[in-house]
């Protein structure tokens, strides 16, 4: 505010010259006695800088420079403490200060060292917290009770129908396909806008799994091709803006999804096909089980933090360490004509595949921004966060198998 009531009567009561001839300040009218109109000093007959006698004295500059002075502008003050970390300056005692927190349990911020160094500890006596942040208890990252109940009971689902009527285990490993199906386009679509068509694909994909079985490889990759015709003919109904895109996703997903799990139902049509599946997911579930275990306990080294950055080298140790074992023991006492080192051979490449798998899966879902692919199983996330390393091992297991006791 630099304007002119600041210095210049307007009325009775106020300080400052009242008569413009030099008397001094506190001899005008006292208060109450009103000079009549027109004999009272104007605006333009009060002193001024040219015309009008200045009153003498440093006094009375000093009060005429303080009334004309303008408003100061306040500045927005830091909320942190100043000073001696009292709030206030020891030179300001007498003045209100806007610094510090507004609340009680508020802390102040402190300022970052300016060479990048950790903030050092406060000093005794000042106003901050001296309460330390409790250590966070370590995690796992999920439901672990949901989970192994989720595990166990479909372990026991596939043990009762591997066991039982090979044909029904076709069915759970086409079923799982489908699903697994719905939930990668499903998920493309609502991230990336691909439309890959989920028909051809869930009716391609459960073919070629019954194919596997009955015709073995042959019968797969004939199912494998039809079934990438049928996306491109389907394809063709809808208008021709990201065609290309999407067959490309649909063929894609048709090998990553029920091809791969062909090889599973292959695996099946051996004299001991239910012990060779059984090999193979008990390989798979223990290299995940140890890289898990010994990751979360010991792990340091991030394996491959771009992609999955709570894969760690110790969980990936610990993996190929668990699956040779279990490869040890599953081809010496469930495989026919099986040796032990041919199971070290097996747990080794299977913990390598297996992990693969399950980069390849973290990848595609860091692509499209999401944590799980689904949420049917509790604890674990949807069925494709299931299939993610049990899909590249199996061909690994089947052709292992193959080599090392025949078809």
């Amino acid at each position: 505010m630099n304007d002119s009531s600041w210095g210049a009567p307007t009325g009775p009561g106020q300080w400052g010259p009242t008569d413009g001839h030099g008397s001094a300040p506190g001899q005008g009218p006292a208060y109450g006695q009103v000079p009549a109109y027109g004999q009272g000093p104007s605006y333009n007959q009060g002193p001024s800088y040219d015309h009008g006698r200045a009153p003498a004295g440093p006094a009375y500059e000093r009060h005429a420079v303080d009334e004309t002075r303008p408003m100061p502008i306040v500045p927005d003050m830091p909320d942190t403490p100043s000073g001696d970390g009292r709030g206030d300056d020891q030179d300001d005692r007498g003045t209100a200060r806007l610094s510090g927190p507004l609340f009680r349990d508020e802390t102040p911020r402190q300022p970052e060292p300016a060479d990048g160094s950790s903030r050092p500890a406060e000093a005794a006596g000042s106003t901050g917290s001296s309460r330390t942040e409790p250590r966070k208890k370590k995690s796992a990252g999920r439901d672990l009770g949901a989970a192994i109940g989720v595990g166990v009971g479909l372990g026991a689902v596939i043990i009762a129908s591997l066991f039982i009527v090979k044909a029904v285990f076709v069915g759970v490993i086409a079923v799982a396909v489908v699903v697994g199906l719905w939930e990668l386009t499903s998920r493309l679509e609502e991230r990336k806008g691909i439309r890959a068509p989920l028909v051809p694909l869930a009716v391609g994909g459960a073919a070629m799994v019954v194919a596997g079985y009955v015709r073995g490889a042959e019968g797969a990759w004939v199912a494998m091709a039809l079934t990438a015709l049928a996306v491109l003919v389907w394809r063709m109904t809808e208008p021709p803006e990201g065609y290309l895109k999407d067959v490309t996703a649909g063929v894609f997903a048709a090998f990553y999804v029920p091809f791969l799990a062909t090889f599973v139902a292959m695996m099946l049509t051996a004299d001991d096909g239910a012990w060779r599946v059984l090999t193979f997911l008990i390989l798979t579930v223990v290299s995940d089980t140890g890289a898990y275990a010994v990751g979360w306990r010991f792990g340091k080294h991030k394996l491959a933090p771009r992609i999955s950055p709570g894969k760690t080298r110790e969980g990936l140790l610990g993996a190929v360490s668990f699956a040779m074992v279990a490869g040890v023991l599953c081809m010496q006492f469930l495989v026919d004509d099986g040796t032990w080192w041919q199971g070290l051979v097996m747990g080794a490449l299977v913990a390598a595949s297996a992990t693969l798998g399950d980069l390849g899966e973290s990848m595609i879902k860091r692509d499209l921004g999401i944590k799980d692919m689904g949420t049917l199983l509790p604890g674990h996330g949807g069925i494709m966060d299931r299939l993610d390393s049990l899909l590249p091992t199996a061909p690994v297991v089947w052709l292992l198998l193959v080599l090392f006791v025949g078809s």
